[in-house]
Order: C-alpha cells, then structure tokens, then sequence
C-alpha cells in the first residue's frame, strides 16, 4: 500500500547533463505554451469572465463542441480539422519522447497487451465516469459550476461520428500529453513521482476552469487517479481508452438525451 501512494522515481531516466535539463525545461514551456497550458490560460480567464457577471455561475451555460460555421459542410470539416489539431498535439509528445530515446513501450503505447489494455480502460471508465457524472451534478446543485453542454452541434448526420472522433481526439491529447509526456519529462528532471503526478493533474484541471470550480476539481481528481495508474502499471492505452469512453457517452449521450430528461441542466 505504501508504494502505491509513494512510489519511487526510476532513477534510470534521470537526466544529469545541465545542457540537456535546460533545453527540456524548454521544451515543456513550447509544448504546453501552444497546446493544453495554453488552453488552461484561457480557460482561467472563461472562468474570471464569468465570475464577473450578474448571475450566479449556475445560472449560465458553457457548450464544449459548438458549430463553427452556417453552411453544414463547411461546419462539418472545421470540426474534422479541430480533430486532426488534437491528434496532432498527442503525437507531437510522443514524437519528442521517441526523439528523446523512448520506444513506445516505455510509456505503455505499443500493442503488446491489447486485451487486458481494454479491460483496464472499461474499469478506468466506470471508476471516474459513473462518480463524476454524480460530483458534477452535485457541484452544480452547490452553485460552483455552469451548466456544461457538452455539444450544441446541429442535428446533422455527421454529429454522432463528429462526436466520438472529438472524444478519440480529446483523450488522445490529454493523455499523451499530460501523463505520458509531462509525466516522463518531470522524472528526468529529477521530480518525485507523487509531485510529477500533482503537477499533471493540477494542469489537467486548469483548462477545465472554465466549467467552474466543479469542473477543476473534477478533473484534478481523474488526474490523480489516472496518473497513479499510468505509474503503476506503465500502460497508456487504457488511459487512453478509458477517457474516449466517458467522453463518448458524455457527448453522444448528452444529444441523444437533450430536452428529454429533467434531470441535466
């Protein structure tokens, strides 16, 4: 038990080259200067935004995938772009890592273990999905959150495949970037495993700030829980697996339920 909430950094990735720790210090503030720190920059702002307005956080509504233009087709490629600009953000962590020296294997991306991969990912999924589902309507309920759509998109014949490519895309991004590539690049600067884990999920939950203090909180728990068992077990895909699930059901889910239940803000 012990080791699952302290365990030790593989001193074999430790990089002592004064040169080399400066230029991955670097490296980290591009890589998340132009994605996902970015993203938690603006999403702090969204969030001082709405604190300033007259209404209660409550009271007011953020969409996650809304259109991005009037003509149909014209709405359906710019989602596909948003796609392939998520994609992209993964592999340029895992590219680095692979330039670096690391083989896929050594952060859990290779196809050796297909099976129990997907079976850690369903388990990963019911562990964070059912509860936040419950935390968020109770942060909610308490007035520290907006109302979250996760999509607005048209009900066009696209939207359910617009969808689950966005939660593909999402849950690419997010892991290789802030478990996989965050995560690597802190041990060989020499951080401890539990301080590399509370950094990765504090950066998790900070673009998610503009959902509101639910929102945050939320996520900083999913990164916890998901940063522990990357360390534990080495394995990103069922990460991986695991996030596009609960974002699938979340966005799908949300469409297919809009205006039918009482219950979802």
């Amino acid at each position: 038990m012990r080791a699952w909430f302290f365990p030790p950094r593989p001193d074999r990735w430790l990089v002592d080259d004064p040169r080399e720790r400066r230029l991955i210090r670097v490296e980290l503030l591009i890589v998340f200067a132009i994605t996902l720190g970015l993203t938690g920059l603006s999403s702090l702002l969204s969030l001082v935004d709405s604190l300033l307005q007259p209404v209660a956080l409550s009271r007011q509504t953020v969409a996650i995938n809304v259109p991005q233009a009037d003509l149909g087709v014209l709405d359906l490629l710019k989602q596909l772009v948003g796609v392939i600009r998520l994609t992209a953000w993964g592999a340029l962590g895992v590219y680095l890592l692979h330039r670096a020296g690391f083989a896929l294997a050594a952060i859990g991306l290779d196809a050796s273990r297909k099976k129990r991969d997907a079976l850690g990912g369903l388990g990963l999924a019911a562990l964070i999905g059912i509860p936040g589902l419950g935390f968020y309507l109770l942060a909610y309920g308490l007035g520290i959150n907006l109302a979250v759509a996760p999509t607005t998109l048209n009900d066009a014949w696209w939207r359910p495949v617009v969808l689950i490519l966005l939660a593909i895309g999402n849950a690419w991004a997010e892991e290789a970037l802030v478990v996989g590539y965050l995560i690597t690049r802190l041990r060989q600067l020499g951080q401890s495993e539990n301080r590399s884990l509370v950094v990765a999920a504090v950066l998790r939950g900070s673009y998610h700030l503009y959902q509101g203090f639910g929102g945050f909180l939320g996520n900083v728990v999913m990164g916890l829980v998901f940063g522990r068992a990357w360390q534990r077990t080495n394995r990103l895909w069922p990460l991986v697996i695991a996030h596009a699930l609960i974002d699938v059901v979340a966005f799908v889910g949300y469409a297919a339920l809009r205006d039918k239940v009482s219950w979802l803000p």
